[in-house]
């Protein structure tokens, strides 16, 4: 057991939202990510979704926003760890890249079943 001593809670909190920020700020795919989560949150406003579909909706943004924190943090540590190109080091980047594309997928299949029949329903073709 380590004798370092554990940073104050409301500083995890703190080191947490930095590292949150710090992807968003330098990582292209979250920012697309934060896009069409904006884009969701204001269709489901116009289209009125019911809070089953709204938890649905959240639990696949922090599905998807936390896969590509953790792929954010596998990158970091297989490039801190090594410059060099390694079949290893390529098979972690692509696996955790892999997880956040699935996940996207998914989701996007669950956004269609959502609004699809909202959407043709509010122009009035069902």
């Amino acid at each position: 057991m380590s004798d370092r001593k554990k940073a104050p809670l409301y500083k995890s909190f703190s080191y947490a939202f930095e590292g949150i920020f710090t992807c968003i700020r330098k990582e292209r795919n979250i920012k697309i990510h934060c896009v069409f989560m904006f884009l969701v949150i204001a269709a489901g406003l116009v289209l009125h979704l019911s809070v089953t579909e709204w938890c649905i909706c959240l639990v696949l943004f922090g599905l998807i926003l936390s896969l590509e924190l953790v792929n954010t943090a596998v990158e970091s540590v297989v490039d801190l760890v090594t410059e060099e190109r390694k079949p290893l080091a390529k098979v972690a980047k692509d696996t955790a890249a892999g997880a956040v594309l699935i996940s996207a997928i998914m989701a996007a299949i669950i956004g269609c079943v959502i609004f699809v029949p909202k959407v043709l329903d509010f122009i009035g073709i069902f």
